[in-house]
């Protein structure tokens, strides 16, 4: 299994407009943070999940060459605002359609935003993206691997979360982004992943994120082989991962991949 970081940003997005503190102007290209998203693939399965604003680049940054399902944790503006950019996608498939996995919540914000890409076949021009929206179920079996998930809260809605079984070699990944806390379910569901990518959003505490230190709390309960912390703000620099991490995780960043 292999798992890129497309970008593991906040909502403003590192550097953040009309900001000067020392992040925002850093050098350092782990410090330049687009919006967060993760591409997966699985025993081949290529895998999006969620479409920031900034998706187009950051697929020609990694040269995606074809999706073959799309993921959408939630329906927050960081998370969908890319999902046209999926056009070219739809394309490349057969059928000129994308599966694309939700919540009631995210299928809801799909179609307020996107309704043309909900026009059945023939029924609209060329060069539209295509849609075919699904209920993400708690445990998706596929010939590649098994997607399970989870709810986590964040503020007035949910986030999914998603831990990915690969057929075959059985190592385990876990997402869980956009979070306030961990639930007993959720922290079962991903305990000792060969990979967990977790939201951490700066050191002090958020209404709706976690903070550092409550990552680090999850991660010491779920005990995973390796931890990545994402979704980070302009509060911490790259170069200061062990002054908050202490050794047992490591900050992501954009364009980081791993290899199960």
């Amino acid at each position: 299994m292999e798992i890129i970081v497309l970008g593991s940003g906040t909502s403003h997005g590192v550097p953040m407009i009309a900001c000067e503190c020392a992040v925002c102007h850093s050098l350092d290209p782990r410090d330049q943070r687009t919006r967060a998203s993760v591409h997966v693939v699985m025993n081949g399965l290529r895998i999006q999940i969620d479409a920031t604003p900034e998706f187009r680049v950051q697929a020609l940054r990694e040269s995606i060459p074809a999706i073959d399902l799309f993921i959408l944790t939630h329906g927050h503006a960081d998370h969908i605002l890319g999902m046209d950019d999926l056009r070219r996608y739809c394309e490349l498939r057969p059928d000129g359609t994308l599966p694309v996995y939700c919540t009631e919540e995210g299928e809801g914000r799909v179609r307020d935003i996107y309704p043309y890409a909900l026009v059945p076949r023939g029924e609209q021009p060329d060069g539209y993206a295509r849609f075919d929206l699904r209920r993400l179920p708690a445990r998706l079996e596929l010939p590649q691997g098994v997607i399970e998930s989870t709810l986590l809260p964040h503020g007035r809605v949910e986030t999914l979360g998603l831990v990915f079984t690969e057929a075959g070699t059985g190592r385990r990944f876990a997402y869980y982004t956009d979070c306030k806390t961990v639930p007993p379910a959720a922290r079962d569901l991903a305990r000792k992943v060969d990979l967990l990518l977790l939201d951490g959003l700066r050191p002090s505490p958020h209404p709706t994120h976690l903070s550092i230190p409550e990552a680090l709390a999850v991660v010491t309960d779920l005990a995973p082989q390796r931890t990545f912390i994402t979704h980070l703000n302009h509060a911490v620099a790259h170069c200061d991962e062990q002054l908050y991490l202490n050794n047992e995780a490591h900050f992501a960043y954009d364009g980081l991949k791993i290899v199960l």
